[in-house]
């Protein structure tokens, strides 16, 4: 999946109510969220621009609500969700809730309404995996307290540079 990746905290997308967060890869150039947008925006223009609407909303007025996610989209306790343009929409990004104050969104795209699973889906299987791995070295890293969140719960803190000391 990956060897290291780094939390990094997107500041339009981020207000007073909740912070939304995204990772760079490797030695990737750009951020999961960042090619999440790139590679959709031509073909789904609208449902992307309802998408940063949605997450602004949330950071500014609604705070990260559990019924705005697909919930359970990872392993059980994992926090992995999905987020949807509209219920009807085919596309999906992938997430992790952490209460209602943060978000780390990840990578995604288009599910056909021809395949039932995400796991039918290389791309779907392999954006979900990256975050379900993310999430268990976040929950590793806050226990030995290399990681934690801010007083105010709106921010992580300490070294948000997580490596993959498992990565083949």
């Amino acid at each position: 999946m990956f060897s290291k990746c780094q939390l990094i905290k997107i500041p339009n997308l981020s207000g007073s109510r909740g912070s939304v967060y995204t990772i760079l890869i490797d030695e990737e150039e750009n951020t999961s969220f960042k090619n999440f947008v790139m590679n959709n925006q031509n073909s789904f223009k609208s449902e992307i621009k309802d998408i940063v609407a949605r997450l602004k909303t949330m950071s500014s007025k609604t705070g990260m609500r559990e019924n705005f996610f697909k919930l359970h989209e990872g392993s059980p306790g994992d926090g992995v969700c999905a987020l949807y343009d509209e219920d009807n929409s085919n596309l999906r990004l992938y997430c992790v809730r952490y209460g209602s104050q943060l978000v780390i969104v990840g990578g995604g795209g288009h599910k056909p309404k021809s395949i039932r699973a995400f796991q039918e889906d290389t791309n779907l299987e392999r954006e979900n995996y990256i975050l379900r791995e993310l999430s268990k070295l976040i929950t590793e890293k806050m226990q030995d307290r290399e990681i934690r969140f801010s007083e105010d719960g709106m921010d992580f803190e300490g070294d948000l540079i997580i490596e993959n000391l498992n990565y083949e």
